[in-house]
């Protein structure tokens, strides 16, 4: 059996921790799998395009009151269903795709979810005449990202993520609260909540 991680400075519970690899992770990305996967190679890091944004945004909206985890491993049905996130093919979903997606066990069947999301590709579209959606999230980029050392030093809202909550519901988005939206700025590296300790750490391109 392989060592348990080891603390880093004594924190077991909220620290980094060094994993069998070497790499200082966050406990929650310390075990190899598919979380430890999406750690090291995309958390934090940017996306680019319309489409891309709006799959995050779309995701992490299905992820609310769940487990990453549990989105990550549904993630390639919701790419197949969803049309890969495509805005104008999600945007022309009518009342038989929602049928269609509550009859697939492989996603998440949440009905208010689901018609917010096709919404929301809509709202997409109406946004491209003001720059676009990514165009959009990325204007509420903070001057400043937390530094922090140990998971509870890491907020879950920002002034920025509910300003950018706010923008997105007048613009027609739902699902869009502040938690959900400082996780999609954590998930496309607006801000870097990385551990100071984490191998990850800086390594957007976007922030030192």
């Amino acid at each position: 059996m392989a060592d348990s991680p080891t603390p880093v400075d004594g924190d077991t519970a909220t620290g980094a921790v060094r994993c069998d690899d070497g790499l200082l992770r966050p406990v929650w990305a310390a075990t190899p799998g598919l979380m430890q996967d999406y750690y090291d190679s995309e958390w934090g890091m940017p996306v680019h395009g319309d489409d891309a944004h709006f799959e995050r945004l779309s995701l992490e909206a299905f992820q609310s009151g769940l487990s990453w985890a549990t989105v990550l491993r549904k993630r390639p049905a919701f790419r197949e269903d969803f049309a890969d996130f495509r805005i104008d093919a999600v945007a022309a979903f009518d009342d038989a795709d929602v049928d269609r997606l509550l009859d697939d066990a492989r996603i998440i069947r949440n009905r208010a979810k689901i018609v917010a999301t096709i919404g929301n590709a809509r709202a997409a579209v109406d946004l491209r005449a003001d720059g676009g959606l990514a165009e959009f999230i990325w204007s509420f980029r903070p001057v400043e990202t937390p530094r922090p050392r140990t998971l509870d030093e890491i907020p879950t809202s920002s002034p920025e993520s509910v300003a950018l909550s706010k923008a997105l519901r007048t613009r027609g988005f739902r699902f869009v609260g502040p938690t959900t939206m400082f996780a999609l700025m954590e998930a496309v590296g607006l801000v870097d909540t990385h551990l100071l300790d984490s191998h990850r750490r800086g390594t957007s391109g976007v922030w030192t």
